[in-house]
């Protein structure tokens, strides 16, 4: 880990120096990229040594959060000067109470005013807004603090409905927070923090105007923490034109560093590669297998399900409402197997997941990282297997140089000695499974006689406002069977 360090205008100044982590190179004036040199430094012990209150020390002892991970004790000290500060570290480093503690601590104390939020966390996907608000939540609770989440798909009217009482830390994707502000329901001039958490995934999905138009009203004088697996491309662009002076923190560098993360390349015939993975999803333990598409990720998982193994889907085409319980199935092991998407890549946030499959190899390094992410979290022990015909040899070899990855590379066929030693696969019961409701919301009537909302949100509608029900005449327009 590496640091630089400049003072800034609005940052109180350090009577004594702190030990922290340095950048030696930051982002220069003409460049768009962010290259560091990371080095190794001391964390601190506990979270008593970082200056946070009283009741959020309890609060995470309560929850058995004893030790602060590298991340956390390299940037917290300077989030809490004052400090715009940048932050790197790998999938499952602890990035969001890097963030998150910080925050919760400058907050503590104050109140929110009706529809004026006082600090914001933009993350790309609902997936992550929700893993975000599972950790934060119970957090700021503890300090009597307000957090909430403002995502699409989910009811506009109770997101609105809650900011209206006011909301201390706010947990948004850029496109429905931009959506509020527009309604008039949320107003940011007060908000005096901002945390961007996986930028560089936002830039991938297009969302930097949307970004940049929420920074663009917060003010110029609010405090920005932007982290990410990594800093680079359109990223630096962003850092350029509204952090101040940024303080670097880098714990891990872009490529693959977990040590206790396996790497295998499984060559297969094209004929043999849906039997191996029916194989592998079939394995004791919680696996997630990568695909490129949604019609994929249903087309896998029902196949899977055909041959005996309790598989469901996840990607982007799903409501929040189906996504919630896909996730709740395969945390609770009444499924085993999750196919899911790269949309999907940094939002799941499971325990005990053992093994990632890519069975439509990634579009780049990046994409592989992230995938590989979901397993070997927290020090635990994970697997990352790749699927590739001959003809992706070369592509996947270039893939795996980027990552810093150096994959053991087997043939390997259905039922092969060596396929269920490196991965625990067997051969599946050929016994068809059904599919599990987590994914379908029930057809027909309530058992209290009151109708069922359409499909999409808690009340019916996926994005936007309230929709009206009324006939051209203005009267009430009757439901259709």
């Amino acid at each position: 880990m590496t640091t630089t360090e400049q003072p800034r205008s609005r940052a109180p100044k350090h009577t004594k120096p702190r030990h922290r982590t340095t950048v030696k190179n930051r982002f220069s004036p003409r460049a768009a990229t962010y290259t560091s040199t990371p080095t190794t430094s001391r964390p601190a012990a506990s979270f008593d040594t970082l200056g946070l209150p009283p009741a959020l020390l309890r609060a995470l002892q309560d929850a058995g959060i004893t030790d602060p991970f590298p991340i956390q004790s390299a940037t917290i000290p300077d989030a809490l000067a004052g400090r715009d500060v940048l932050g790197r570290a790998q999938t499952g480093s602890g990035k969001t109470l890097a963030f998150g503690l910080a925050l919760l601590t400058r907050l503590n104390g104050g109140t929110a005013q009706p529809r004026r939020p006082r600090a914001v966390v933009l993350v790309p996907t609902r997936e992550l807004a929700m893993q975000v608000a599972d950790v934060l939540m119970p957090l700021a609770k503890a300090t009597g603090l307000w957090c909430r989440t403002v995502v699409g798909g989910m009811s506009f009217v109770r997101q609105a409905d809650a900011l209206k009482r006011g909301v201390d830390l706010l947990i948004a994707t850029p496109g429905r927070l931009s959506d509020h502000v527009r309604q008039g329901t949320c107003t940011l001039s007060d908000v005096g923090f901002v945390a961007l958490d996986e930028a560089d995934q936002m830039a991938d999905m297009g969302f930097l105007p949307q970004v940049r138009e929420i920074l663009d009203l917060t003010p110029k004088t609010g405090q920005r923490l932007l982290f990410s697996a990594t800093l680079d491309g359109a990223v630096g662009q962003l850092v350029r034109e509204y952090l101040v002076e940024p303080v670097e923190h880098s714990v891990a560098p872009v490529t693959a560093s977990v040590t206790t993360m396996e790497h295998h390349v499984f060559s297969v015939t094209k004929v043999d590669k849906q039997a191996v993975a029916a194989e592998i999803a079939a394995r004791s333990g919680r696996t997630i297998l990568f695909v490129r598409t949604k019609h994929h990720a249903d087309r896998v998982a029902k196949q899977l399900r055909q041959v005996g193994v309790s598989a469901v889907s996840l990607h982007g085409g799903k409501t929040q409402g189906q996504r919630n319980r896909v996730l709740s199935d395969f945390k609770d092991g009444r499924s085993n197997a999750l196919v899911a998407t790269d949309v999907a890549a940094r939002g799941i946030h499971v325990d005990d997941v053992s093994l990632v499959l890519h069975v439509d190899p990634p579009n780049d390094s990046k994409d592989y990282l992230h995938r590989a992410g979901r397993t070997a979290r927290a020090g635990a022990d994970g697997t990352v297997v790749t699927l590739i015909t001959p003809d992706q040899r070369r592509t996947m070899r270039r893939l795996t140089d980027q990552a810093g990855v150096k994959p053991t590379t087997t043939q390997v066929r259905p039922g092969d000695t060596e396929l269920a030693r490196i991965t625990g696969a067997r051969q599946p019961s050929g016994e068809p499974v059904a599919e599990p409701q987590a994914g379908s919301r029930p057809s027909g009537p309530r058992s209290d006689g009151r109708r069922r909302p359409h499909q999409g949100t808690a009340y019916g509608r996926q994005g936007g406002g309230p929709r009206r029900r009324t006939s051209p005449s203005g009267g009430r327009r009757q439901r259709r069977d």
